[in-house]
C-alpha cells in the first residue's frame, strides 16, 4: 500500500489535461481547504476532486472497480467506510464556505467526451 498515491494519479492527470486543454487554469491540492481538492478555482469558487472508485467507494452499480475485498474483510469495511465518511464531511465543509464541488469517478474519466460536457458545464455556470 506505501506505493498507493494520492496525488498526481493517471485519472487525475487525464482530469488536469483536459480542463488545462479547455483553457480554465487552476490551483493543485491546497492544504488550507478541507479534503485537499485536487483541483482549485479561486476566482470561479469551484473544486473539482478526482476519486478512484476503490479507495471513495464510488456507489454506482455500473462501476467494476469498487468492489469490496473478499479477504481481510474486517480490515477493508471499516477503512473504506471511513474514506466515504470523510468525502461527504469535507463536501459539507467546503459547501459551507460556499464552494461548488464536482467530484468526478476514475470510471467516467474514460468517456473523455461525456467528461468534457460536464466539466465545460460546471465550470462555465
Amino acid at each position: 500500500m506505501g506505493k498507493i498515491q494520492s496525488k498526481d494519479t493517471s485519472p487525475e492527470m487525464i482530469v488536469r489535461k483536459l480542463v488545462h486543454g479547455l483553457g480554465y487554469r487552476y490551483r493543485l491540492h491546497r492544504k488550507d481547504l478541507p479534503g485537499k481538492p485536487d483541483l482549485v478555482f479561486y476566482g470561479r469558487e469551484k473544486i473539482i476532486f478526482v476519486h478512484g472508485c476503490f479507495w471513495h467507494q464510488h456507489a454506482n452499480l455500473i462501476c467494476k472497480i469498487a468492489r469490496v475485498p473478499k479477504s481481510k474483510t474486517h480490515y477493508w469495511i471499516p477503512k473504506l467506510q471511513r474514506n466515504v465518511e470523510r468525502d461527504a464531511q469535507h463536501l459539507r465543509l467546503l459547501e459551507a464556505e460556499g464552494w461548488k464541488v464536482l467530484v468526478i469517478w476514475e470510471c467516467e474519466v474514460k468517456n473523455t467526451n461525456e467528461l468534457k460536457e460536464v466539466v465545460s458545464k460546471f465550470l462555465s455556470n
